[in-house]
């Protein structure tokens, strides 16, 4: 990076480099709340089911999808051109967690579909296109 590209970095990178921290933390945060058994009774019943049936491996999936992003996100700030890749795996993660789920075949309505299942996908495929995006502007290296 030169300094010029330094200096011609959009503000649009800062505040989608803010909302993935913002994203893949409150997913960072969910999961550490989903480990803990008395915390359960929060969640609406077809989470509880979810959340009850999820074997480790899927589990697993879920940390890497929502940990990844997290970690994708802050070397995105850091203006470090591994977030693609980072961001690459935590959509993996993402995208195994969300087979797992829709292979339990809950009784999903509209709302659970859009929020559970399509947009963790979409939002984690936006950011490695961003990332990828902001890497071919020089933005980072």
């Amino acid at each position: 990076m030169t300094e010029d590209t330094q200096k011609t970095v959009h503000w649009s990178f800062w505040l989608i480099g803010a909302f993935a921290l913002l994203w893949n933390g409150l997913g960072s945060m969910n999961y550490l709340i989903q480990m803990t058994a008395d915390s359960l009774d929060a969640y609406r019943e077809v989470e509880q089911a979810i959340i009850a049936d999820r074997p480790a491996w899927a589990t697993g999936a879920f940390a890497i999808g929502v940990f990844g992003g997290t970690v994708g996100a802050a070397l995105l700030l850091l203006r470090k051109s591994a977030a693609f890749h980072v961001f690459v795996v935590s959509l993996v993660g993402v995208v195994v967690t969300t087979v797992h789920t829709v292979s339990l075949g809950l009784d999903f309505g509209v709302g659970e579909l859009v929020v559970i299942v399509a947009m963790p996908t979409v939002v984690g495929a936006v950011f490695i296109w961003y990332a990828k995006y902001a890497e071919g502007k020089g933005w980072v290296s």
